[in-house]
């Protein structure tokens, strides 16, 4: 791509990948953030980088400096400072005046038991002698926690975009109900088929009358069987706004170009049209994102 054409705002990107994960991470990724944005901008793309160690804020804010198609967002895991609007504060002055709303995932890191099926390797050697600690978003009561609520508030007054994280089933309705009673601007559902939430296509319709409700489809939730090529694909098809995300980086999955290939395979396998396809990666990703 020439300099004439690289994209310097994400409303000409031909897609959006709000969820990828360039090194350093938690573990041993693919590419650094620069390598990832080179990637993003050489097939007309913008990317979000996501972190489970916290913040890609300032690799974002660096990636834009050189011209590179990048945004970030913080997960709000222990390591990070845990579930604290003070946290989003600090991440939003480095993630400067971007384009698109800054990404707050609640954590993902919490606890509950699941093997994943990922092949991976931790990047350092203190995450394996001191483990993230876990943390939920609700408390003993099967409620949400004062410092969810608190994130959830905030979100009214600064660009963001608040994601579930890895909460479970019971969390998500708790957070839906929270983010409509709260008027939250936007609530992303994170991955919502993976094994930790287990939300199926006919469970998202019943949640789909909420406006500010945005649901993420990963490829990388069908690539690893955790989600039924019925359920994958009605996702695609039928539910309102849907993000199509890639949620790799991992050196054991697909690279960009690969799972851009992959993606049109599938799309055309689910007899999605043009403007579907236009719908979940581009228009919808970009007005959760606008302010």
């Amino acid at each position: 791509m020439s300099a004439s054409t690289a994209v310097t705002e994400p409303a000409r990107a031909r897609f959006i990948d709000v969820h990828y994960h360039a090194g350093p991470d938690a573990y041993l990724r693919r590419h650094s953030a620069l390598q990832a944005g080179s990637e993003y901008q050489a097939r007309n793309g913008w990317v979000v980088l996501k972190n489970h160690l916290g913040c890609t804020a300032a690799q974002a804010w660096e990636a834009r400096q050189q011209g590179l198609p990048v945004s970030g967002s913080i997960v709000l895991n222990e390591i990070a400072g845990g579930i604290d609007w003070r946290v989003v504060e600090r991440s939003l002055c480095q993630h400067g005046a971007a384009d698109l709303r800054f990404i707050v995932h609640l954590p993902t890191v919490t606890g509950r038991s699941h093997t994943s099926r990922l092949a991976r390797e931790l990047s350092h050697p203190i995450l394996g002698q001191r483990p993230v600690k876990p943390l939920t978003v609700s408390d003993d009561r099967q409620r949400l926690n004062r410092a969810t609520l608190d994130v959830l508030r905030m979100s009214r007054d600064y660009p963001v975009v608040i994601s579930t994280g890895h909460a479970n089933r019971e969390e998500v309705l708790l957070l839906v109900e929270a983010a409509d009673r709260l008027q939250v601007p936007r609530l992303m559902l994170n991955q919502p088929a993976n094994p930790l939430t287990g939300l199926s296509a006919a469970d998202l319709l019943e949640l789909k009358s909420l406006p500010s409700l945005y649901i993420e489809q990963t490829a990388l939730t069908y690539l690893l069987g955790y989600q039924s090529k019925e359920d994958f694909g009605e996702v695609l098809r039928e539910l309102p706004r849907v993000v199509y995300s890639s949620d790799l980086g991992q050196t054991s999955q697909p690279d960009i170009r690969p799972w851009l290939d992959l993606s049109r395979q599938w799309f055309k396998e689910f007899g999605l049209g043009a403007q579907r396809i236009e719908s979940i990666t581009r228009s919808a990703p970009l007005q959760m994102l606008s302010h």
